[in-house]
This record gives C-alpha cells, sequence and structure tokens, in this order.
C-alpha cells in the first residue's frame, strides 16, 4: 500500500498514481512505482511505471512547483496517455490538471498521477502558511441522491467554506456505482472532489468491490480494497478507516488494526483526530451502537486521540469525550460526532445514549472543525431552512 504519511513537522506532499479518477493535486518528486496495467482507452498501450520529477521539492506556502510525470512501456519508452493528478491533502498543497503545484499550508499532503492502475510517487515539503485560525475540515456522510435536493442544499454550504472536505462514507446513493457518482454525486459534491479526502461507506459496497468509489476518487481514498489511510495537517495527524468490517476486518489483529496501531505509534503530531462511516456510539432510532468497530476505539483511547467522526446514522448528535467501554472520561476520552446530514434523509432519534451531549435531525448540514495548535473548534452548519446549529472548542490530551 502507499504511504500517505509523511513525518516532518513542516509540510510534505505525496504524488502517487493508482487508477482510474485519481486526479487532483499533486507533488512529490521521482520515484516510480511499478505495475502493470493496460488502459482500456489506449489499446495495446501497457505502462508498466510512472515516474514524476522533481525527486522532491521544497516551496514555501504561496508559491508553486511545476511537477512533470511520465508513462513508460516496458522498454522505458514513453506512452502517450493522459496522466490525472491529486492531492491528498488540499489543505496543504493543491494540485492543477498539469501537475502545477502550490503550498497552501505547512503540513503534509499527499498527491498522485496515475494512468489506469499505475502510479508515480513524488514528495513535496510546503513551509510555513499555516492559516491563523488552523485547519479546517468540512464533513457530512450519507449525501447524495439523484431525485434529492437536501444533497444540493448542503453543497451551497461546502462551497462558501474553505478548508479539506471530508465525506463520510454513503456519499453517491444508492449503490456508489460509477452511475451513481457520475449522476449524482458529481453534480453537487463533486465540485470539491479536488479538495475531498473521503471515507467509504456500506452503500459503496453495494457495487462489487466499492468500485465505483475507489474508481471515482482514485489516490484519494487509499490503496484500492483497503480504504484505509493517514495525513497530517499542522499539528493534527488523520486517520481514516475502513468500517465496513465484514469486506475489511476491522477485529483486534486483522491487518487494518494493526496497521492503525503501527499508524498511531508512528505519528509525531500532538493532535489526532479518526474518521470511518459506521458510529459506536449514537442514540439514532435507525442503527444504534455498532460493536464492530470497537478495536478502532480501543486503539484511539490508547494512543490519545481527540476526535472521531462518523456518518451512517442519519442524523447530528455529539458526545463528550468517553472511553472505549463507553464511560465518560474527561481526561483521555475521545470525542465523537456523527454527522449523517449530508442530504440523504434524516431518522428518527431514540433514547439518548450515555454521554450525549447534543442530537438533531431536523436540519441538513455539515460539521466544520477548525484545527489549532493543540485545540480544536466545531461548528454545525445547516442548510437553507435548517435552524439548528452547535458550536464548541476543547483542547487535545
Amino acid at each position: 500500500m502507499l504511504n500517505w504519511r509523511r513525518l516532518p513537522t513542516i509540510a510534505c506532499i505525496t504524488v502517487c498514481a493508482t487508477g482510474v479518477g485519481c486526479a487532483r493535486e499533486a507533488k512529490e518528486g521521482g520515484r516510480s512505482v511499478q505495475a502493470d496495467s493496460s488502459l482500456a482507452d489506449s489499446p495495446g498501450a501497457t505502462i508498466r511505471a510512472i515516474t514524476v520529477s522533481p525527486a522532491g521539492a521544497t516551496i514555501a506556502a504561496g508559491d508553486s512547483v511545476q511537477l512533470t510525470a511520465s508513462a513508460l512501456d516496458g522498454a522505458g519508452a514513453d506512452v502517450d496517455v493522459p496522466l490525472l493528478w491529486a492531492s491528498r491533502n488540499a489543505a496543504v498543497a493543491r494540485v492543477t490538471a498539469s501537475g502545477l503545484v502550490t503550498g497552501v499550508a505547512g503540513g503534509v499532503a499527499t498527491v498522485s498521477a496515475s494512468a489506469g492502475t499505475t502510479h508515480g510517487d513524488a514528495a513535496v515539503t510546503v513551509t510555513g502558511g499555516a492559516p491563523p485560525d488552523g485547519t479546517v475540515l468540512i464533513a457530512a456522510g450519507d449525501i447524495a441522491q439523484c431525485d434529492n435536493p437536501n444533497d444540493e442544499a448542503t453543497a451551497a454550504v461546502v462551497k462558501r467554506l474553505a478548508g479539506t472536505v471530508i465525506v463520510l462514507g454513503d456519499n453517491a446513493y444508492e449503490s456508489g456505482s460509477a452511475r451513481d457518482y457520475a449522476n449524482c454525486y458529481a453534480q453537487s459534491w463533486g465540485a470539491f472532489k479536488g479538495r475531498t479526502m473521503p471515507a467509504v461507506g456500506n452503500h459503496e459496497y453495494q457495487t462489487a468491490a466499492a468500485r465505483g468509489y475507489f474508481d471515482y476518487f482514485g489516490a484519494a481514498a487509499g490503496e484500492r480494497g483497503k480504504g484505509y489511510y493517514s495525513y497530517d495537517v499542522a499539528d493534527w495527524h488523520i486517520v481514516v478507516l475502513n468500517s465496513n468490517c465484514s469486506f475489511v476486518s476491522c477485529a483486534a489483529g486483522s491487518p487494518q488494526e494493526r496497521w492503525l496501531r503501527a499508524d498511531l505509534a508512528a505519528s509525531t503530531r500532538r493532535c489526532t483526530l479518526a474518521y470511518w462511516h459506521h458510529p459506536r456510539f449514537n442514540s439514532g432510532n435507525r442503527h444504534g451502537n455498532d460493536g464492530d468497530v470497537g478495536a478502532f476505539w480501543e486503539a484511539l483511547y490508547q494512543h490519545g486521540a481527540e476526535v472521531v467522526l462518523n456518518g451512517h446514522e442519519h442524523l447530528y448528535e455529539r458526545f463528550a469525550p468517553q472511553a472505549p467501554s463507553g464511560a465518560a472520561d474527561s481526561a483521555r476520552g475521545v470525542r465523537e460526532f456523527v454527522v449523517g446530514t449530508g442530504g440523504r434523509a434524516l431518522y428518527s432519534i431514540g433514547a439518548p445514549q450515555p454521554n450525549s451531549e447534543v442530537r438533531n435531525n431536523d436540519t441538513f448540514g455539515v460539521l466544520q472543525l477548525t484545527l489549532g495548535v493543540g485545540t480544536y473548534r466545531w461548528a454545525f452548519i445547516g442548510a437553507a431552512g435548517g435552524t439548528f446549529a452547535d458550536s464548541g472548542s476543547a483542547n487535545c490530551h
């Protein structure tokens, strides 16, 4: 799997090319990754490797560097195919369709240049430029349905907010197919594809192997078939997990859980945030608590994580910091937000779970998180017509 993480305290970007739809901002230098992929749109052309150059670069926030990439066949000759660029962290650096990368703020970003299933990697360091109010994440799940205007309403909220967009799964109804992404999601939240760091939901797996999801988001979705990855922004380490546990095991000792523990142990950031689709705790009537992701919580709690974001239950809920058991823990506990309010529908609320502080099921909208140095602020911003709001702040452990 590609290692999206970069450990330096200043911003670093990685370019990888991993598959169709792997386009967005790019950067990283000159390593090539071997893969054998035949392109459907280029009969007879077999791509053996993609090289990206320069091999490394350091730029200040606001400055730019031009990356170039070449697709090579087995003989090392150039193959003329379109290459897609993608940034793993648009809050740190952004890339155009031509490979021009611009530094945004100090932190870690991953970028990709890809053709078919072959990718090349590169790394760029961005220094300085952290926004005075911190790094902004904009999150929601359970989003787009073609015959439903609510995703357009929440997209209108996102459009006026700067920051990295986090989608929490069940992004394109009904089945996360290529058609659902093209005809439903792309028409609303697709406008933010270049700054989106996605998680996969259960509806995506109604298409075999979540193929529509991985094809649409490309390298930004993590390694195909796994769907878990991590990245750094400023003072924060961000972990994205796959909670579809019957397809990619979430159990203690599973490859995903072992990867999570190793990833957390290697982090040099003070603060940690994780997100995936199915919530461990929630007060909704439709799904309720999901014990299958308990091992995620155990690992995150043991490593001092601050925040978990989920979707799946179509409502908004904020919890006080708590232990994996559900016991209140103001000193070391993890605060969970359920943000299944992206547009699909809203579900009814049942009896409040222990430590549930705020619940709402009448307003579509997004959660805006501002990640500072040792602090974070949250604000739920409702779509037009909604009256609910929630906000607050807290310190990292």
